[in-house]
């Protein structure tokens, strides 16, 4: 009689038998491919996803290599699955109530973004950069998806009828400006964490001042947005630092000059 190979299944091992223990709980279909997907974030989070392998995710879970391809047909798959959901962690991070400050909110909300950042450098600082293999069509659309859930929430926070293509220029571009910093960042650590919060917040205030210069419907907006900072908070902070200047022997004669025209 010809031998049958069993079917690939998801059921305990004897591990009364290999460790001594008492067996697992056997998981369900959901469970396992819950598991595989967290214990994959994991390892992609640690390292750049190609010097992650099947094997590697199989070991981590306590799985066979024939179990991980019995949920995801490839190492591909389970990537970009794995990315998907951190994914949707990061673009939740941007969330935040509309109380208070508008550049206290924010530096909330970056507080939230640089902890991400830090616990899942080297993936998506692989793929960020460009330079991972494992980048594709689907890993490119999770990443525009967080750009787009903070474009989105950053306009929440502005709370303006119709945001002109300034402001939206400034918010995409101060959203880029935030990724390239803190991967530089994560590489370097040449910054305090909390100071390159604070300056995160402080770029965004000034380029926000800068567009509103050049357009009158955001000017003003600007005064309602100052009246309610704290001199305590990001806006006063740079306030004074930018007021330190007028100090600068010959600055504001210069700056005067230049004004004149």
């Amino acid at each position: 009689m010809a031998s049958r190979t069993p079917p690939v299944t998801d059921r305990p091992e004897d591990d009364r038998a290999r460790t001594g223990r008492a067996p697992r709980r056997r998981l369900s279909v959901d469970e396992r491919r819950e598991q595989l997907i967290a214990v994959a974030l994991d390892l992609f989070a640690r390292r750049p996803p190609e010097e992650v392998s099947i094997d590697d995710i199989a070991a981590a879970a306590g799985a066979s290599r024939p179990l991980v391809y019995h949920y995801f047909p490839g190492k591909q798959a389970i990537y970009e699955e794995s990315l998907r959901r951190a994914g949707q962690e990061l673009a939740g991070r941007f969330e935040e109530p509309a109380e208070g400050p508008l550049s206290e909110r924010l530096y909330r909300v970056m507080g939230r973004y640089l902890d991400f950042v830090d616990s899942h450098g080297p993936g998506f600082a692989a793929l960020l950069r460009g330079g991972s293999v494992a980048a594709s069509p689907g890993t490119t659309a999770v990443i525009d998806e967080v750009r787009r859930a903070a474009y989105e929430q950053i306009l929440l926070h502005l709370a303006l009828a119709e945001p002109g293509i300034g402001v939206r220029r400034t918010v995409r571009a101060w959203i880029a400006n935030a990724e390239i910093t803190s991967l530089e960042w994560l590489g370097e650590r040449g910054v305090p964490r909390a100071e390159l919060q604070l300056q995160l917040v402080q770029e965004f205030v000034a380029a926000l001042t800068l567009t509103a210069a050049r357009e009158p419907a955001l000017a003003l907006e600007l005064a309602d947005f100052f009246a309610a900072e704290s001199p305590d908070g990001p806006t006063g902070r740079l306030v004074r630092e930018l007021s330190g200047l007028l100090t600068v022997p010959g600055l504001v004669e210069t700056v005067g000059r230049l004004a004149a025209g």
